[in-house]
């Protein structure tokens, strides 16, 4: 699916549809639209990711240092919509992985 605004639209309407509330939605964004798809998605009751793998931009024509830099441009917006991001620990928790003290990074 490409990274549509109407596109997330319909995916999130057929899942509700399909399957109530009984579903996580996830969302990334490929390419120049990345920040604006995040955003509607987490709008929309989303989960969000970000990274270089996805996009090499910050903004218009800016090129990104970093993962972290793309990190912290999508929270910011998260955080200025009155909504809270997950801290790593609820994030490993929501998704049953091994706790922070596990892993060697």
């Amino acid at each position: 699916m490409g990274a549509d605004l109407d596109n997330l639209m319909f995916f999130k309407q057929t899942a509700d549809r399909l399957f109530g509330s009984d579903y996580r939605l996830s969302a990334f964004g490929i390419g120049k639209s990345q920040m604006a798809f995040l955003t509607l998605a987490a709008l929309i009751g989303g989960n969000v990711r970000v990274g270089l793998e996805d996009s090499l931009y910050i903004g218009k024509g800016e090129l990104a240092t970093s993962n972290a830099e793309q990190v912290a441009k999508i929270r910011r917006i998260i955080e200025e919509l009155g909504m809270e991001v997950a801290t790593p620990a609820e994030a490993r928790q929501t998704l049953q992985l091994k706790g922070g003290d596990r892993v060697e990074f």
